[in-house]
């Protein structure tokens, strides 16, 4: 059976996800056949798999890393709040339906075979497993029925090691008040301590990870340092927001809707150097990019009310009324049609909204979910982004609702889901295009066509490197952070508290 080990927090955005995933290419370099594991995830941020079920995008950023493919079991219950006091729930990558905090506080311990079913195949199939926790370990109000933390641990006789994040100040109390609200059974898993997104001279830090080890009884295994790895983020909340005070030769500006899902739609133009990527929250930030994106969203009325109250509606209207191309995906592009229905309290509290009257398209809101992957390519492009034409497709659908064409637009992609035969697939009028396809800027030369177009609009051309295999930088960063935690990490006592013979 696999060899188990566990990476938790003292908060929520201590690195955890990061370090899992660093340490998954370190045992992918060593030969090893590692996988991750978190039991129970809660993002906005997902992906589905050959199989066509949902799992959080973290734990499938931690499979490129271990080089394997991603499934479902390797996040076996994901929680994607829909508001903020409930969320959706999805056991081992099926929709189970929507769930208050009360009633999935209730109904959490009830998945404990399902999580360990999920578990056990792993163990099966993989060398070692690296488990992330979620949040602290220390929350005390919910340490009683705990699935993911210390709980997890349990279940999985797992070693643990505890993260904390320099980065935002009290590390020491962080680790020191974590180990000391554990348990004396949860405190003996703790086998090391890491201080992580360090800054500066080591030598000043040294004197309190000799007051930390003493004062825990638990070695200090890694001072990380931070790391400038451009990899996908779990959290929206990471997000840079508002204006800016620098622009690239090309400005993209993503609404940052309040309920923003699967924003790492957009991260490939990270690595074109003339793109700056801005995310919007209000009016005044927005000015005149030379092309906005509508992301994804949790709720996609709220989300266009909350656009419309706020100004930002008649703002984007303005924009595409002079010809600054808009592009929705998900439900962005169901905001850009004409109405919006949900008759049935999918998304929210039902009724029928108006759409933003940028593409001749009406949205249904339905129960079924559909979900799958999907290849294959552009149609003829009209309007600015006509470099895109001819280029492939390859990523995947997940939403709920019907989306109908009026009239006779053009499509923007034929895909095929499967062995499917091609479909038209989205719209375009003008400089408006619409898709449910998730990752369509990530393959290869997308991302560089937009870029191009919208530089030739300008009279200018794209001139600087940029890369146009996105699989093959991200390639690049994970055994960059590799690198890095080798270096600052004690690889060889890890392996030893995990009973590993290199």
């Amino acid at each position: 059976m696999a060899k188990t080990l566990m990476i938790q927090g003292t908060m929520s955005n201590a690195g955890k996800s990061l370090l899992t995933a660093g340490i998954l290419r370190i045992m992918k370099q060593d030969g090893f056949l590692a996988a991750p594991f978190k039991s129970q995830n809660m993002a906005l941020n997902s992906y589905i798999t050959r199989e066509g079920l949902e799992m959080g995008r973290a734990q499938v950023v931690q499979a490129e890393a271990a080089g394997i493919l991603p499934v479902a079991d390797m996040n076996p219950v994901l929680l994607k709040p829909t508001s903020d006091q409930g969320s959706q729930v999805i056991i081992q990558g099926v929709h189970h339906g929507n769930m208050t905090a009360r009633e999935y506080f209730a109904f959490k311990k009830t998945l404990i075979p399902r999580i360990m079913e999920s578990f056990h195949r792993l163990e099966e199939r993989y060398d070692i497993i690296v488990i992330e926790g979620a949040g602290s370990p220390a929350e005390i109000n919910l340490k009683q029925d705990d699935i993911v933390n210390m709980g997890m641990a349990k279940l999985a006789d797992a070693p643990v090691l505890l993260a904390g994040d320099i980065d935002r100040g009290g590390v020491f109390a962080q680790l020191y008040g974590t180990v000391m609200l554990l348990e004396e059974r949860e405190r003996q898993r703790v086998k090391g301590l890491i201080i992580n997104k360090f800054r500066g001279d080591r030598t000043i830090l040294d004197p309190g990870v000799a007051m930390i080890e003493k004062l825990c009884g638990i070695p200090v295994l890694g001072v990380v340092p931070y790391m400038n790895v451009n990899l996908e983020d779990e959290d929206s909340q990471d997000l840079v927001r508002g204006g800016g005070s620098l622009r690239g030769l090309v400005d993209i500006a993503v609404i940052r809707l309040p309920r923003i899902s699967n924003f790492t739609d957009f991260q490939v133009f990270s690595t074109i150097p003339e793109v700056s990527l801005r995310y919007i929250t209000s009016v005044r930030d927005l000015g005149t990019p030379d092309m906005i994106i509508l992301p994804g969203t949790k709720n996609t009325i709220d989300d266009l009310l909350w656009m419309r109250r706020g100004g930002l509606e008649a703002a984007v209207l303005k924009c595409a009324s002079a010809g600054i191309p808009v592009f929705g995906i998900c439900g962005g592009y169901q905001m850009m049609g004409m109405t919006l229905e949900d008759p049935d309290h999918v998304e929210s509290a039902g009724g029928s909204v108006r759409g933003m009257g940028l593409l001749p398209v009406d949205t249904e809101f339905r129960e079924e979910k559909i979900k799958s992957q999907v290849k294959g390519r552009f149609r003829q492009i009209g309007g600015v982004l006509n470099l895109l034409s001819g280029l492939e497709v390859d990523g995947y659908q997940l939403h709920m609702g019907v989306t109908g064409k009026r009239g006779c637009s053009p499509g923007l992609t034929d895909v095929a889901r499967g062995r499917q035969d091609l479909l038209e697939e989205g719209i375009q009028q003008g400089s408006c295009y619409g898709t449910y396809i998730h990752g369509i800027f990530d393959s290869g030369g997308v991302a560089r066509a937009v870029a191009e177009s919208l530089l030739k609009a300008k009279g200018m051309e794209l001139t600087g490197e940029a890369h146009a295999d996105y699989g093959s930088y991200k390639e690049r960063q994970y055994d960059e952070l590799a690198a890095g935690l080798r270096k600052h990490l004690d690889m060889p006592a890890i392996y030893n508290l995990m009973g590993v013979n290199r």
